[in-house]
């Protein structure tokens, strides 16, 4: 069922958040500790990231290939720096095809999505019913067949009308749940704020500020599961918002 991850805060560099922790989200993809929905993600994975000195737009990588196979992006993710990115590893829904156009991160504009669960009767309808409900933009925008492409189309329609990116995240949420049932673990960012859905799914957060310190500057994770054992992991409750917004991580109830 998938494991994602978004960081926000000073500069970073993927290797680091991606790579080299005990249970980095390369170990996630074949050897998960907390996912309830499958015990293997080998059907893709992704990362987007943001440079504001380059663009506001992010930059995205994505593939078929399981991300512990994927030497190609390893050999240069050391050289990557970002304070802020979105990664996510693969277990396709039933019914769903391996390829390239369903590993997340997806983004539009200045967005990056990703969405760790599933949407019942997806493929038996569903899934229908709500690109009818699309604008012709966003679904004219689609590329591939997964569940979570037409969910940030939908996000993206409430943004394009001026809605904050909680408010779109939850509105969606809430539209869903009168639809059917799942997991929506959604996180979404535009480069500055970042927001993630717990619902049906783990999800933890950590400050990796030095606990010694006092700092307001510090960067926050938001993680399907920790990777690694620091005691400054915290479990988000289910059915909850977690927000970073100017170096601040807050959780709220849905």
């Amino acid at each position: 069922m998938c494991r994602l991850i978004g960081y926000a805060g000073p500069t970073v560099t993927l290797e680091t958040m991606l790579f080299d922790a005990p249970f980095s989200l390369r170990r996630q993809a074949h050897a998960p500790r907390h996912q309830t929905l499958g015990r293997i993600n080998a059907d893709g994975w992704g990362v987007g990231w943001y440079d504001p000195a380059i663009r506001p737009e992010p930059a995205r990588y994505r593939t078929a290939t399981p991300m512990w196979a994927d030497i190609r992006f390893a050999e240069i993710a050391p050289l990557i720096r970002t304070g802020c990115f979105v990664a996510a590893v693969r277990n396709a829904s039933p019914g769903s095809p391996v390829e390239e156009t369903g590993s997340s991160p997806f983004t539009a504009d200045d967005y990056l999505f990703t969405h760790n669960g599933y949407l019942d009767g997806f493929r038996e309808g569903l899934g229908v019913a709500l690109r009818h409900g699309l604008t012709e933009r966003r679904e004219g925008a689609l590329l591939g067949a997964a569940d979570s492409e037409v969910v940030f189309a939908m996000v993206l329609d409430r943004l394009d009308k001026g809605a904050s990116l909680a408010t779109a995240v939850t509105e969606v949420l809430g539209e869903i749940h009168d639809l059917t049932t799942g997991a929506f673990n959604f996180l979404l960012t535009d480069g500055t704020t970042m927001v993630a859905t717990r619902d049906g799914n783990s999800l933890f957060t950590r400050s990796l500020a030095d606990p010694a310190a006092d700092s307001a500057d510090a960067g926050h994770v938001i993680a399907s599961e920790p990777y690694d054992d620091d005691p400054r992991w915290q479990p988000v409750p289910d059915r909850s918002l977690a927000t970073i917004a100017d170096g601040t991580l807050t959780i709220t109830a849905l």
